[in-house]
């Protein structure tokens, strides 16, 4: 087995309550929706983040994969976006957190339901769909799982329409009929656009139609870039510089008594490709004892045993891997509020019997079950500021 040394000065295994839990309630991006729809009079909205303002009109433009440390570190390949720094989380300067995990499904359905993982039932790149006993990918799904049964809540959208408001969704085609959008994003009318430029045209359009709007928009790119190159590749790098221009130009556009907010699903974190970084479960005898999936993916793994492992698969998963990971029962890292401040009964079992968040530059791999995802130098899923931590910047006209 290989021997993980590069964490010799943490000979205990990391506590569980040690892991910093999002900031679900106050500054999380299921609070974000909630918080502008609020400003607009939806019925039943609340809004958590207290240090925004409302506007009549509101944009909200996620940028897949650009954490707030990522952005922080970079100001002269954004420096439009870097003079919006001070801006952020209604001028305190400062982000607001993910979620957990910290990845693009799980992200996307907290924005949009405006709960957080435990309630609309997204916890994971992967999952166990009870149903089936089979892993469930949350960002492609399965033709034989219904959206509507697996998140069953209705989207902010959808109640901002329902009270008068104008809402809208300006992305890619790609995106306009996906399950994912189906559970997470629909409720308002979806616009089609392919390129980016396109879409900030039309975002600022869809923004003047109507007193009160609330409008969504979405750049995929910085992400992709991240996962193959790494972030401060030159192609990240030229991907940041082309969503800074993108950002300036709606900026500009934007009609009266609009709020343009810019923000991200999660950070990234580089992992050197070597055996001290990269764990390979699919070679490690001691981790694949007792487990029947594996779920999640590298740097926020949900595991589940066979019946009557559990104890065992977790006892040795810290042993394992306690000096590199939070390593948590599932109750442990319920508890402890890693999923939010509730868990629905319908999403109990999709969290594994084991969870596990990466702590500073690991990740655990299955190079042969997962061989794509196992190659990919960019990461994110866990924790940590690198990951957890987006910006709120805002624009307002």
């Amino acid at each position: 087995m290989v021997q993980h040394t590069a964490w010799d000065t943490h000979p205990e295994p990391l506590p569980v309550d040690s892991a910093p839990v999002p900031e679900y309630g106050t500054g999380s991006l299921a609070d974000l929706l909630p918080t502008l729809a609020a400003g607009l009079g939806v019925p039943g909205m609340t809004a958590g983040i207290t240090e925004l303002t409302p506007a009549d009109r509101n944009c909200v433009f996620l940028i897949d994969g650009l954490g707030w440390e990522q952005l922080r570190a970079h100001p002269d390949d954004a420096p439009f976006l870097t003079s919006l720094l001070d801006s952020s989380r209604g001028g305190t300067g400062r982000p607001i957190t993910a979620g957990y995990p910290a990845t693009t499904a799980t992200s996307l359905a907290s924005v949009g339901t405006g709960l957080p993982p435990g309630a609309h039932g997204l916890p994971g790149y992967t999952v166990r769909d009870p149903a089936t006993g089979a892993l469930m990918n949350q960002l492609r799904w399965q033709p034989w799982t219904a959206p509507g049964p697996w998140q069953p809540y209705p989207t902010v959208f959808g109640l901002a329409h329902e009270a008068g408001v104008h809402a809208a969704q300006v992305s890619s085609p790609t995106f306009a009929n996906t399950p994912l959008t189906k559970v997470a994003l629909s409720g308002g009318e979806f616009h089609g656009r392919l390129s980016g430029e396109d879409r900030m045209d039309c975002a600022a359009e869809q923004l003047a139609r109507a007193d009160r709007a609330l409008v969504y928009t979405y750049y995929a790119e910085v992400d992709g870039a991240g996962h193959r190159f790494g972030v401060d590749s030159d192609t990240w790098r030229g991907q940041l510089g082309h969503v800074d221009r993108l950002v300036q130009r709606l900026a500009e556009q934007l009609p009266p008594r609009s709020a343009l907010y810019v923000t991200a699903d999660h950070g990234m974190v580089d992992v050197p490709f070597d055996e001290e970084h990269r764990i390979d479960f699919d070679e490690d005898w001691e981790l694949k004892a007792g487990v029947a999936l594996l779920g999640g993916e590298g740097r926020a793994r949900h595991v589940y045993a066979v019946p009557g492992a559990r104890s065992d698969v977790l006892t040795c998963w810290r042993e394992v891997l306690g000096e590199q990971f939070w390593v948590a029962s599932r109750d442990e890292a319920i508890a402890a509020g890693w999923f939010g401040p509730r868990i629905d009964d319908r999403v109990y079992a999709r969290i594994g019997d084991v969870v596990a968040a990466a702590r500073d530059d690991v990740l655990l791999i299955a190079s042969e079950r997962e061989p794509k995802e196992s190659a990919m130098v960019g990461n994110h899923g866990s924790m940590t500021p690198a990951e957890q931590l987006v910006p709120l910047l805002e624009v307002r006209s």
